[in-house]
């Protein structure tokens, strides 16, 4: 396997911190996004989206998308189980993992790759739908500020990729330039918490 790797970009750092929980390691070939490496021919031929990250397995197969790497590893190395254990985890392990996705990391995304200016040369930049979803930052947060005052982890007791989502999301607001408001203790308390895990750093 060869994973296509974006550095800093957000949907990467999934996976490797995802591999990181495994206690897999993947050779790793860096994709330069600043010098638009991603936009290459070469590229383009693994991944028609331009995007990373992308797994390539040894008999050619591609796999894009973080969350279709993470479940194919998931595949292949069960425990520790970051999908949920049983149909009942399982259902809300992928709940939580999809409301963190549109209604977080989405909206992170949106302030920062339409107002950063760093991404001029990468968007076709709408300022007002930057600014459209800051707000959205701010009301999820919120709920999730309550849903976390009566449990461990996002999706209930156990660590999951809801978590590896939700933990990149608050990350990647700092680029965005968004902070997470004093008041909401129960989240500040669970990004303390996960971050302080060795995968964290990946």
């Amino acid at each position: 396997m060869r994973l296509y790797d974006g550095g800093r970009a957000p949907n990467p750092r999934r996976v490797r911190i995802f591999l990181s929980e495994k206690g897999m390691s993947v050779p790793v070939e860096k994709i330069d996004l600043a010098s638009l490496q991603h936009k290459t021919a070469e590229f383009t031929a693994l991944n028609p989206l331009q995007r990373v990250p992308v797994l390539v397995l040894d008999d050619g197969t591609v796999i894009t998308e973080s969350i279709a790497i993470c479940r194919y590893i998931e595949g292949l190395r069960p425990e520790p189980p970051l999908f949920g254990r049983g149909a009942l985890e399982e259902a809300l392990v992928e709940m939580w993992n999809r409301r963190v996705e549109l209604n977080l990391y989405q909206a992170v995304s949106a302030v920062f790759r339409h107002l950063h200016p760093s991404m001029k040369e990468m968007e076709a930049q709408v300022p007002e739908w930057g600014e459209a979803n800051r707000p959205r930052v701010f009301e999820f947060l919120a709920l999730l500020d309550r849903e976390l005052r009566g449990r461990m982890f996002i999706a209930g007791d156990h660590y999951s990729v809801a978590d590896i989502t939700g933990l990149v999301a608050v990350d990647f607001m700092r680029p965005a330039k968004l902070i997470v408001p004093e008041e909401f203790a129960n989240l500040r308390r669970w990004h303390a918490q996960v971050g302080e895990r060795a995968s964290a750093t990946a």
